[in-house]
């Protein structure tokens, strides 16, 4: 299995949860200082792993982490595209530099390792890919344009997978989190500003979300929603109702949303 993003938040619940069971996995993270104390207390639990430094922006860090895997360990069984960076500021503010940045790291390289790896699991007869999007590519969120974009890109990009490779054994899930604790981003903006998201639209956990990813590799189901409350009544609404619904998703979460976009901006 090759996680990226490994090291931190959901990607290092996502490694630590796997290893409960006896699985392989191949952690790929940019910086190389954070896996050494991850993989040491992996492999004391009894998982075999290997550590790629990988920057997902690269394609030469892609088609080297891809030929490691099968160097150590002959096949790919699972590839979860988890490495991903926030983006919330006010839109007309961002840089060139933060939208190419953000693009590349969410959606572009999740594309660019699947097409590396889809010709290993298609030889091998089998295989799951798993992309970890967000609740913000089903509906995006004020100040985060670029960042919603990306993650409804990775969802239009597994619908597009699983339409392609299902009959041939390869299945292709999406998973969306909801604001998650101990995952990063949410926690990040609850600290600088000291307010949490109204409980009207609720959130998630790093632990309920590697839960899914454990549910994906077993099912492969086309989508995993992963929030409480459910998210997906709203989503409905939104949808039968567009203007009423856009009225009640923003009323939710542009004031917290709005201070992300603050913390950002900050010197």
């Amino acid at each position: 299995m090759i996680v990226t993003g490994a090291s931190a938040g959901i990607g290092r619940t996502i490694c630590e949860r796997l290893a409960r069971r006896p699985v392989r996995l191949v952690l790929a993270v940019r910086a190389a200082d954070r896996l050494d104390e991850l993989q040491t207390r992996l492999e004391r639990s009894g998982t075999s792993c290997l550590s790629v430094t990988t920057d997902v922006c690269d394609p030469n860090d892609l088609d080297r982490l891809v030929r490691a895997t099968v160097a150590h360990f002959g096949r790919i069984d699972v590839l979860i595209n988890n490495a991903g960076i926030d983006c919330f500021a006010e839109f007309e503010k961002l840089t060139t530099e933060q939208i190419l940045q953000t693009i590349e790291t969410n959606l572009t390289g999740s594309i660019l390792l699947t097409r590396l790896v889809v010709p290993v699991m298609r030889a091998q007869g089998q295989g799951t890919i798993i992309n970890m999007a967000s609740t913000a590519g089903k509906h995006g969120p004020a100040y985060g344009a670029v960042y919603g974009a990306t993650k409804a890109g990775l969802i239009g990009f597994t619908q597009g997978l699983r339409g392609e490779l299902l009959e041939q054994g390869i299945r292709a899930t999406v998973i969306c989190p909801g604001f998650t604790t101990n995952g990063g981003i949410y926690d990040r903006i609850v600290a600088a500003t000291g307010k949490r998201i109204s409980p009207l639209v609720g959130g998630t956990t790093a632990d309920a979300v590697a839960s899914a990813v454990e549910r994906a590799i077993r099912d492969g189901m086309p989508e995993l929603i992963v929030n409480w409350p459910a998210m997906r009544p709203i989503f409905l609404l939104r949808d039968l109702f567009p203007r009423l619904g856009e009225m009640l998703i923003v009323k939710m979460t542009k004031k917290f949303l709005r201070r992300a976009a603050t913390m950002n901006s900050a010197p």
